[in-house]
């Protein structure tokens, strides 16, 4: 088994999705296959589609794990017509199911980003990735039966790596399926995407969330809070609870506040932590963070009705900050580059908390200027 490292396709911190047994509040999505399936309608080329860290991956594995456990069209007439399974669990000892844990199923193949000739990691799904295919299918062809691929995130293939998909799609071979995991199913070419069955996972509900922080053995008792700051997604909200993503927001929170009176002290300490030696996530952390506040403060002006607060005092700072779709207009117009013009600036290697102070200062010039 590759070292968790080395895989591209696993979220530091959490199980990779090979190792989750279990999916929450995907529910619509694994009965849509399940039917087809059942139907004997089983489409070769499947798209999962959706958010980032919503389950997509998690339920590419379970497909395959359930279509690589049933029977064979002989072994099941031999015992007579097997009942139709009502879900798509298979048991963590059954021989498929261990040979997927350890990578070592003759039936499946994985293509996902691997290290160039120089051993550093692609940032993209290269063609030579997905020529692996033509040997995959043609040495297992005598052999018959059922074959999945799993392209996890078809949306990073190179156009070289995209066409040499679509081929497959277009002619596939006998028994075989592929599950095209995309975040952005926009960027796969047209012809892709028409050629697939399309599954849309949507972001988790705080009690979805809850589920899958605790099978991931990140149990948190603020899951409302994780689901709503992470979009539903059980990828964000693991990074989250990794850099105290919870305590970063209340800590932007108090400052929004405090506009246009913000603590200069506490803006200080919050830009020097986004600069601190060994946490260089830190900087990308307080970005998303601050971007996701002022989208907040946007959305429930124009709204009319504040969010549900996900850290105290923060009703009451949308309410006196965004308390009109006049206020709402000015934090959408700020919205629009505030986080791209701090990580351009990061991009050319400024110093970070210099960076993190410039959008505190604009945000209290926007508040400021409500004020007034």
């Amino acid at each position: 088994m590759a070292e968790p490292a080395a895989e591209p396709d696993r979220i530091e911190g959490a199980p990779h999705p090979r190792e989750t047994t279990a999916i929450f509040g995907q529910h619509a999505a694994e009965a849509a296959f399940l039917q087809a399936f059942n139907a004997g309608r089983l489409h070769h080329g499947w798209l999962l589609a959706g958010p980032r860290g919503v389950g997509k991956a998690t339920l590419a594995w379970r497909i395959a794990r359930f279509l690589l456990a049933q029977p064979d069209a002989a072994e099941a007439g031999l015992f007579g017509a097997p009942p139709a399974p009502d879900s798509l669990d298979v048991p963590p000892d059954h021989p498929v199911a261990r040979r997927m844990l350890a990578l070592s199923e003759p039936r499946l193949k994985l293509i996902r980003r691997s290290p160039n000739e120089r051993g550093v990691m692609r940032q993209v799904i290269a063609v030579e990735d997905v020529r692996v295919l033509r040997d995959f299918f043609g040495l297992s062809a005598a052999e018959g039966g059922r074959r999945v691929v799993i392209v996890d995130a078809a949306d990073e293939m190179n156009p070289n790596a995209a066409n040499a998909i679509l081929k497959i799609l277009e002619e596939p071979p006998a028994g075989a399926v592929l599950l095209l995991v995309a975040h952005q199913p926009s960027r796969l070419l047209p012809t892709i995407r028409s050629r697939c069955r399309v599954l849309k996972l949507a972001p988790l509900d705080a009690s979805a969330m809850a589920a899958a922080l605790d099978q991931a053995g990140a149990g948190a008792e603020d899951a409302a809070a994780l689901a709503a700051l992470s979009g539903g997604s059980v990828g964000e909200a693991l990074r989250l609870l990794a850099g105290d993503g919870l305590a970063a927001y209340g800590q932007i929170v108090g400052l929004m506040g405090a506009m246009p009176g913000m603590s200069r002290p506490d803006l200080i300490r919050l830009a020097d932590s986004a600069a601190a030696r060994g946490a260089e996530g830190r900087f990308d952390l307080i970005v998303r963070l601050a971007d996701l506040a002022v989208a907040r403060l946007a959305r429930a002006g124009a709204a009319g009705t504040a969010p549900d607060e996900v850290t105290p005092g923060e009703a009451w700072m949308i309410d006196r900050l965004a308390p009109d779709a006049c206020a709402a207009r000015v934090w959408a117009d700020l919205a629009a580059d505030l986080g791209a013009r701090a990580r351009a600036g990061k991009a050319v290697n400024l110093d970070p908390a210099a960076l993190v102070i410039d959008m505190f200062l604009r945000m209290e010039a926007a508040a400021r200027t409500l004020a007034q």
